[in-house]
């Protein structure tokens, strides 16, 4: 699949989850009930992934654990926090800047209507 059909999978999923489930729930119920949406489709994924930073050729070893990757295409990373702050949009274009992945959503499910929620981020691209 191409990141742009993924990204219509992964906001897909996340109309369903929030249709379901509402706002309000921790963050892992969110990631598990992503991850059964995944496995029904058949699509591949990692999930908590450690993504390592290397230095000049030298890996200084594990500094994060990316939520969801998507057939090594595209990164989701998913909140339940009561609002974004630039940092959380920071580390999404880090881990894909590290894994060098085009393609990243970040996703609060904090939120009364999902669509406010969904953050896509693409690396390269300047922040509004």
């Amino acid at each position: 699949m191409t990141e742009n059909e993924l990204a219509k999978i992964v906001v897909d999923i996340c109309y369903r989850i929030h249709t379901e489930l509402g706002p309000g729930l921790l963050e892992s119920i969110y990631e598990a009930a992503f991850v059964y949406e995944l496995e029904h489709l058949g699509i591949p994924y990692t999930r908590q992934e450690i993504i390592n930073v290397v230095y000049k050729g030298q890996v200084l070893g594990p500094a994060f654990k990316s939520d969801i990757i998507l057939e090594n295409k595209l990164i989701v990373e998913l909140k339940s926090v009561e609002r974004l702050e630039n940092v959380h949009h920071k580390v999404v274009l880090n881990y894909m800047k590290l894994k060098n992945i085009k393609l990243g959503f970040l996703i609060n499910f904090n939120v009364a209507l999902i669509k406010d929620g969904i953050h896509r981020k693409i690396l390269g691209q300047l922040e509004d």
